[in-house]
């Protein structure tokens, strides 16, 4: 049996776990100043670190001075079950200056109660940094299977670098941005519940003030119900900036439409270097069935804000919960003729003008809501058997894009986020 990792993080030396605790809000990644490069006489001690926000690493064997053995930490949920294997980051300090190797281990996993899931492959390269910001892919040749591991080799250009499964987005992150659109005229901001941890659930408002309301279209938009999907923050944030911008289309959507935006639903779980657990081990994607505002406190909150508006006479004309997969990418809708139109109308929309690459066409939810096991639906499952919602959900691939020719990057999430934006509009049309 698998342990609970719902709370820990870990800062880890090349010999083993040296210390435990609470992730660092004061660290985080960040860019190393001069005066803290270590000298190449300094690189035999190396030290991989994940004493920041959103670290994670397992148990780590120094098997030589370039060779290192990462045994990768993973999550269970509130069970015991449904181990996930869905992210690491981590820093190295004191890289040697010839070519290094890591193994990743432990990589198995089990999603929905079945075994065999693995979301670190050769189709997941991990990306690095050399400033906690800019991130960059590892390239196929040194990135693949060995011996049931996942091998990289990597040569670093300074002593200092950051590794993770895809580019981080923390709470930090979404904070620098709030800071920045703050006093926008048309955003309202609010905090509508806390974490289990006692962190801000917060709702964005987007739409032209200075225009009737009534007659608006209401589209909602919900990001990072799971940690690790860190390209769902990014194009959240893409969407947002987008939504404030002076472009043309952008006045155009905040004069005939109100959006709501959920820009970060698992804040606990992205601080501490979560995967898809709250800090109870409650997957926040699934359990909308369930109502507990002790144990899943940010389902609660989300759930009362949305039918909160419902209830009050707010339309809600496109519900939509991004995510990110490892391999597959697609757009799945309520199985209802009534809005059918509109699911097809945006996956064709999101097809031909961004870079969405779809693994199949446009799909129906058929209802793979088990009565007998509560406790499994998620959030557009819930809201429309249960409130008859127009509720959508959308998963984009982190591994090879055929429309881009690569791996997805910070900045094509960003751009979707504009994208998605300019397509659910013209299909409310």
């Amino acid at each position: 049996m698998h342990r609970r990792n719902f709370l820990r993080n870990t800062a880890v030396g090349v010999g083993g776990i040296v210390a435990a605790g609470v992730p660092s809000r004061s660290e985080g990644a960040r860019s190393a100043s001069p005066e803290e490069e270590i000298s190449a006489s300094e690189r035999s001690g190396m030290t991989l670190t994940t004493d920041f926000e959103g670290g994670s690493l397992g148990k780590v064997i120094r098997v030589t001075d370039t060779y290192t053995r990462c045994i990768l930490l993973g999550e269970v949920d509130q069970l015991g079950r449904n181990r996930q294997v869905s992210w690491y980051y981590f820093r190295i300090d004191g890289a040697p200056a010839s070519e290094l190797t890591i193994d990743f281990t432990d990589l198995a996993g089990e999603y929905n109660s079945r075994p065999g899931n693995h979301a670190v492959t050769p189709d997941t390269p991990p990306v690095y940094s050399y400033d906690g910001c800019h991130w960059t892919h590892v390239g196929k040749a040194n990135w693949h299977a060995f011996e049931g591991s996942m091998r990289l080799r990597i040569k670093p250009a300074k002593s200092r670098l950051w590794i993770a499964h895809v580019a981080p987005y923390t709470t930090r992150h979404l904070a620098q941005l709030l800071e920045e659109i703050k006093g926008a005229h048309a955003l309202e901001y609010q905090v509508i519940g806390k974490s289990v941890q006692g962190r801000d659930i917060p709702m964005l408002t987007i739409t032209d003030p200075g225009t009737a309301q009534k007659q608006k279209k209401v589209v909602w938009l919900m990001f990072r119900q799971h940690a690790w999907e860190a390209g769902s923050s990014w194009a959240g944030e893409g969407a947002i900036r987008f939504l404030l911008s002076p472009d043309p289309i952008a006045v155009r959507v905040r004069r005939e439409t109100i959006l709501k935006i959920l820009p970060m639903q698992d804040p606990d779980g992205v601080s501490r270097g979560g995967v898809r657990f709250n800090a109870y081990g409650y997957d926040l994607n699934r359990n909308w069935d369930i109502n507990d505002p002790v144990k899943m406190p940010e389902i609660t909150a989300a759930r009362d804000a949305i039918l909160n508006w419902a209830e009050h006479g707010g339309r809600i004309d496109f519900f939509l919960s991004l995510h990110n997969d490892e391999t597959n990418e697609y757009l799945i809708g309520p199985p209802s003729p009534r809005f059918r139109p509109l699911g097809q109308k945006v996956f064709e929309e999101l097809t031909r003008t961004t870079t969405f690459d779809p693994s199949h066409a446009y799909e129906e939810d058929q209802g793979k809501v088990t009565p007998l096991q509560p406790g499994r639906m998620d959030v557009a499952q819930a809201l429309y058997y249960q409130d008859s919602l127009p509720a959508f959900l959308i998963e984009q691939r982190i591994a090879h894009v055929g429309k881009l020719g690569r791996c997805p990057t910070i900045d094509d999430r960003m751009e979707f986020g504009k994208g998605l934006v300019k397509s659910i509009w013209a299909a409310l049309a």
